[in-house]
């Protein structure tokens, strides 16, 4: 057996033991590493870390410390109020306004599980509430969040344009966010009028009070207060929970009210943002920089940040890729986009991609699958036969639309966070929306990003 297809098949064994065993991908992939590295390649310890996306860490460390630092002052808090207080007396904005709010906050930086666990139980208490479809209203939450998700101070999006960067691949980060965020507004739209949201034009008209009480609502419309639920641990990938959510609390002055923290910690984002886009400062960097600033200046507020950093996504991450810098060192690379451009039709190749990417991250990491894919992809996108950019797009969206899932995290949290369902039934309504998902959009994806070649 080749050295080229030992180094695949351990590739194999990471995803299905990170997915059955609920392992750490990138510890799985660092062991990996050293095993193959050294016993297979004949690596030495500097050989094995030359693959280490150092960038990449300092990104994911800066832009995740700096929303831990938002969440522990009540930043993100704040925003879900505001979020919420724009729907008044028009239920049927809802589930947009949650679409919109986990987007606003994974494109800022938060994580994508870490946006659907704050928005998540908040939103499926509200179609408890007004009689909103729980797929409908979860659906929302998580393609909000995929939407965000790619823009270029984003996790993701930092991720994806670091690997395509490191592999010298043409790149277009506003090309790749504008394809996640059209490519989840159209699903959002289709899941909407499907799933019953023009007949929520019907429900009528609440009006809710700053205490978290409800005014006497319109016809049609069960009075309930506005009152976000208890931010719950998120459950592991597969795992299905059928323990019902915390009871509601009620809305207090400490969370609606916009202190001098939060004032500037909402400006160290606008400044973030203004920083990477109009300076092209390092994102990490600066992330990093503003976040110091903050806990300097109220440490109570961060003291416990640190810890809400998002390690084990750091940890993911930069173990999936030293692991492909190991296998870019012994060739496997070159070997297996040479395979894949024996096809002989590089369409069928790019579509065959794509599948995989959305199938294996249906039960696995979508980071992970996409630091994965796409370097095994540049041999094959460097003669030119495909465009870069609209391959890229195409892998990132087939990789983190299937994020409904209920095996993946994100579906995980919507099925824990619903209250007042039959879990079981709304557990296979999400495996086979989920499923749908699979079948459907890589195809789409294809069709609209790559056999037009851009890029």
């Amino acid at each position: 057996m080749s050295p080229e297809l030992i180094s695949i098949l351990v590739l194999v064994v990471v995803f299905v033991i990170a997915t059955t065993r609920s392992v750490n991908m990138g510890a799985l992939a660092f062991a990996a590493a050293f095993g193959v590295g050294g016993l297979v390649a004949d690596l030495d310890a500097d050989g094995i870390f030359a693959g280490f996306p150092g960038d990449l860490f300092v990104v994911l460390v800066g832009v995740t410390y700096l929303f831990a630092i938002a969440r522990a002052n009540g930043t993100t808090d704040w925003l879900v109020y505001a979020a919420v207080r724009l729907v008044r007396g028009r239920v049927a904005l809802i589930p947009w306004v949650m679409f919109a709010l986990t987007g606003a906050l994974t494109a800022i930086g938060a994580v994508s599980p870490a946006a659907v666990a704050i928005v998540a139980p908040i939103a499926l208490s509200f179609a408890a509430r007004y009689g909103i479809s729980p797929l409908l209203m979860g659906a929302m939450v998580v393609h909000g969040a995929q939407a965000g998700g790619f823009s270029p101070i984003s996790i993701y999006g930092s991720i994806v344009n670091g690997i395509v960067e490191r592999e010298k691949l043409p790149g277009d980060e506003v090309v790749l966010f504008l394809s996640s965020l059209a490519a989840n507004l159209v699903i959002a739209g289709v899941v909407f009028v499907v799933c019953g949201g023009l007949r929520l034009w019907a429900q009528g008209a609440v009006e809710e009070r700053d205490d978290g009480g409800s005014a006497a609502p319109a016809a049609g419309v069960r009075a309930a207060g506005t009152a976000p639920v208890p931010q719950r641990a998120a459950p592991r990938p597969a795992e299905l929970r059928t323990d019902p959510p915390p009871a509601a609390g009620t809305l207090s002055p400490e969370t609606t009210s916009l202190t001098p923290a939060r004032v500037a910690t909402l400006t160290s984002l606008l400044a973030l943002v203004v920083a990477v886009l109009v300076f092209d400062l390092d994102a990490g960097l600066t992330a990093i920089t503003l976040a110091v600033v903050l806990s300097t200046l109220w440490p109570q507020d961060s003291r416990k940040a640190v810890g809400e950093i998002a390690w084990p996504t750091v940890l993911l991450i930069c173990g999936v890729l030293t692991y492909v810098g190991v296998l870019d060192e012994m060739g496997t690379i070159t070997w297996a986009g040479e395979g894949v451009g024996s096809i002989g039709v590089p369409l069928l190749a790019a579509v065959l991609l794509c599948y995989i990417g959305a199938l294996v991250s249906a039960f696995a990491s979508s980071v992970g699958i996409m630091g994965a894919l796409i370097p095994l992809a540049v041999p094959f996108l460097e003669r030119g036969e495909i465009g870069a950019i609209g391959m890229v797009a195409a892998l990132a969206v087939s990789a983190t639309v299937v994020d409904v899932s209920p095996f993946s995290t994100n579906g995980a949290l919507v099925l824990a966070a619903a209250p007042d369902v039959d879990r079981e039934r709304f557990f296979r309504q999400l495996m086979v929306y989920g499923g749908i998902v699979v079948a459907v959009v890589p195809a789409a994806a294809w069709l609209v990003m790559v056999v037009p070649g851009w890029g």
